[in-house]
């Protein structure tokens, strides 16, 4: 994206897709939690998910791929505003994994290929 500052740009392109995936912890109570969940954004550097635990900023957990079986530590970066049915949590991955997901990402410039390719 060229234009905005430095802190502002995205590492990868964002992709809307509910995945299914399991995760695991410590919630915020300091108990250990196994919950079943899907995602609603992935990008190759984490993804945001729906969580029924109470969950700190900050915290390390274990993410798994329901499709592949692989699992990948994330620390929680974004907490969403919290509900009775839980609230949106935003993860990225310790260690680089770009084929976690088992998706291929569209290329950064993505959108500005396609407006082109209707211009005459």
């Amino acid at each position: 994206m060229p234009g905005l500052e430095p802190h502002r740009r995205r590492r990868s392109t964002r992709v809307l897709i509910r995945m299914p995936v399991v995760v695991a912890g410590k919630n915020a109570r300091g108990q250990e939690f196994n919950q079943s969940s899907e995602t609603t954004i992935v990008n190759a550097h984490g993804g945001l998910l729906h969580l029924n635990e109470p969950i700190e900023m900050g915290a390390v957990i274990t993410l798994m791929n329901v499709a592949t079986r692989e699992e990948q530590k994330c620390r929680v970066v974004f907490l969403g505003d919290a509900s009775e049915k839980g609230r949106d949590v935003g993860i990225e991955f310790l260690a680089p994994a770009p084929q976690f997901w088992a998706i291929e990402f569209p290329p950064a410039d993505w959108s500005a290929r396609a407006q082109s390719a209707f211009v005459n």
